[in-house]
């Protein structure tokens, strides 16, 4: 009955090692294949950020190119205003220029004017004068 113990319990410890070597090759098989997929959504994963970096690359470059745009505008707009500023300040200075003279002439013009009235003043006073002298003689 030994042999038959043996046997079986042989029997049963082999069975046992086969079933514990099947589990043991379905779970290598379960976790190569875990493995495989997370391999796999781990380079999904690293290109899906790769796609994000690049997105994210082109959009700040875009911004960058719009700032550069704006900015731009902004200077062109600036310098545009200051040449019309620079315009417009020499046109004050001509204009100014031109009263400066206008008021020179004026006052040439009020001095000519004063002095041909002294001038007619006196030879008014010169005739009354002269009137005077005339009617104290004839009397």
């Amino acid at each position: 009955m030994s042999s038959e113990t043996g046997g079986l319990s042989g029997e049963s410890l082999s069975a046992q090692v086969e079933e514990a070597e099947r589990r043991l090759r379905a779970a290598a098989d379960v976790a190569s294949t875990a493995e495989r997929r997370a391999r796999a959504e781990i380079e999904a994963l690293e290109a899906d950020l790769e796609r994000e970096r690049a997105g994210a690359e082109q959009a700040r470059e875009k911004l960058r190119l719009i700032h550069e745009e704006e900015l731009q505008r902004e200077r062109e707009a600036k310098e545009q205003a200051i040449a019309g500023a620079e315009e417009r300040l020499s046109e004050i200075e001509t204009q100014m220029e031109a009263a400066e003279k206008r008021v020179e002439e004026a006052e040439r013009t009020v001095e000519d004017e004063r002095a041909r009235a002294r001038e007619g003043a006196a030879t008014w006073l010169r005739e009354q004068l002269d009137s005077i002298r005339r009617e104290a003689e004839g009397r």
